[in-house]
């Protein structure tokens, strides 16, 4: 088979005017950035407001090194629905230069279910996230510029400064640095961090806002840090709102691609999901649910990670409803992996080790039916995938009496993505929808921690040092208890520890820190070694990219 430049370089992409087209979208509505990608002004919505469309979330079993093709499958149920007459778009994140140039390398699917112009969409795209380092770094230096004119015993102590500065970059050296050292004419010395763009709250405030008057809000109710007398000190206090939002006029519209075979997909802000909310823009996902019959939107990682954050903190803002329908991830390599197989000998048949791995796959589905949406495993058929191992994995599902199709869009595009998408629409049509979030607001926020731990991890405690409880508790003090939380832990494992793999039991989630993200609308809770700026591994994917003579991005997975 092709690898993915060459399959994407058969393809005749289409005039972005003709993908807007399809949706109803009228030229003057287009901001476009060269032939074949365009911003969308709001209008675009105002002018063909209509009833809004099913929503289809994707999520995953828990991810391993092999990967599980979940953006693959968004756009190949996406194709599909669309092959069946349907009038479907996606709606999916924009890929971080970290794991574009680190481990993962590109982040538009594969085979045949890709996104395009892949090379502009996986490097800079239409400058959104270079727009929120921006916006992020500049208040970070308004921040030093305070401290340096109003000295360590201002409104700010230089002491308690919760504000970071963020790249769109993996690289450990940034974890912790010193600034400021040199003399007084370079501001005041203190200890601070760096954290990639995607972890940055100014994303996750971009990606929950419903309109630009709701994003300048949340940007001034950004927590800065603490003054001498230990009272919060918010980013509108420094009248930094107006010029970050400033910076984001243009990354707060939607971006509009293809697919290869020419579904329209919204493509718009990257928070990750291990250490943020992990989907896409509200904003982006409500304008193609009032375009479009269906809207396939992905979630990061699996349902412990990307999908709990999905239904308790974004379907909590209101501004999009509860998914219709979600589809579940998995993959045979997946199931041997977490049933103790090496990741070199995943592509040899070994029916132990799936029905062994499968315990992983079974929280998933426990952890969905919690939510009480309706749900379709899709298994993702690779090319050495065998016929016993796809049957037993099919009988294993139907013990657990769940809807389950194959997916071949890898391999085969649409056409390989039919089966799934009758599962997913019988789904709708005829499965019991009940959803509820999965604690109350009014819970205390060590309460919240305890319920996700234990009823969607399967944990059976929380431990914490006492200066952590503490924090919670001054949180809560301060009037922010009643936010969600956003749990950073590793995608590897339901645990806090990466190494253990299938079906964790009996464990204690280690919550190592915790902060407040006031201006997004959520408590993060870090627990085990999560990194907030990850490191390039020993050999990135940056060593594969190149360019050629002619102009031609080469080495892009």
């Amino acid at each position: 088979m092709l690898n993915d430049n060459e399959i994407a370089k058969k393809v005749d992409i289409r005039p972005i005017e003709e993908i807007a087209e399809k949706l109803g979208i009228e030229d003057e509505s287009l901001e476009k950035y060269g032939k074949y990608k365009a911003k969308i002004s709001p209008d675009a919505v105002s002018k063909g407001l209509r009833k809004k469309g099913k929503l289809i979330m994707v999520t995953a079993m828990s991810p391993t090194p092999a990967g599980e093709g979940k953006t693959t499958t968004s756009i190949g149920l996406a194709d599909a629905l669309n092959r069946l007459g349907k009038k479907a778009a996606a709606a999916l994140r924009e890929p971080s230069l970290g794991p574009v140039f680190g481990m993962k390398g590109g982040a538009t699917g594969g085979g045949l279910a890709q996104v395009m112009p892949r090379d502009e969409i996986n490097l800079h795209f239409t400058g959104d996230i270079h727009a929120v380092t921006a916006a992020h770094n500049l208040l970070a230096a308004m921040v030093d510029n305070r401290l340096h004119f109003d000295g360590a015993c201002g409104e700010l102590d230089c002491r308690r400064i919760s504000w970071k500065r963020v790249m769109d970059m993996d690289d450990r050296v940034l974890r912790e640095v010193v600034v400021g050292i040199g003399g007084p004419l370079r501001g005041i010395a203190r200890e601070t961090e760096f954290d990639i763009t995607a972890a940055s709250e100014v994303m996750a405030i971009l990606c929950l806002s419903e309109n630009l008057t709701d994003l300048k809000e949340r940007l001034g109710n950004i927590l800065i840090g603490y003054s001498p007398e230990k009272n919060p000190v918010f980013a509108r206090e420094i009248k930094a709102e107006g010029s970050m939002a400033a910076l984001l006029k243009e990354a707060v519209k939607p971006n509009l691609v293809q697919t290869l075979e020419g579904t329209p997909v919204f493509i718009h802000g990257g928070p990750f999901a291990n250490i943020a909310h992990g989907t896409s823009s509200v904003i982006a996902t409500r304008m193609a649910l009032h375009l479009a019959d269906f809207v396939v939107t992905e979630t990061g990682f699996a349902s412990d990670l990307g999908a709990e954050k999905f239904f308790n903190i974004v379907v909590r803002t209101g501004h999009i409803p509860p998914p219709d329908a979600c589809v579940l991830v998995a993959t045979l390599k997946a199931l041997k992996y977490h049933g103790g197989v090496k990741l070199k000998k995943v592509n040899e048949e070994n029916i132990g080790a799936i029905e062994k791995g499968f315990e992983n796959l079974q929280k998933h589905i426990e952890n969905l039916r919690a939510f009480g949406i309706p749900f379709v495993i899709a298994l993702n058929i690779f090319p050495d995938d065998t016929g016993a191992e796809i049957e037993k994995v099919k009988e294993l599902c139907d013990s657990e009496n769940v809807r389950v199709a194959p997916s071949y869009v890898f391999l085969k595009g649409s056409e390989g993505g039919i089966e799934l998408a009758h599962e997913v629409l019988k789904a709708i049509d005829e499965d019991e929808s009940n959803f509820q979030f999965l604690y109350p607001l009014e819970l205390p926020l060590l309460d919240k921690i305890e319920v996700v731990a234990k009823r969607i991890y399967g944990a059976s405690s929380v431990a914490m040092e006492g200066k952590i409880r503490r924090k919670i508790l001054r949180i809560e003090k301060e009037g922010f208890g009643n936010l969600p939380v956003c749990i950073a832990k590793t995608q590897y494992s339901l645990s806090g520890d990466d190494e253990a793999l299938g079906r964790p039991r009996d464990f204690t989630l280690i919550v190592t820190d915790v902060s407040l993200s006031s201006g997004a609308g959520f408590v993060v809770v870090f627990c085990g070694d999560i990194m907030t700026m990850p490191g390039l591994p020993k050999h990135p994917a940056a060593e594969k990219i190149d360019i050629t003579d002619q102009g031609e991005i080469v080495g892009l997975s």
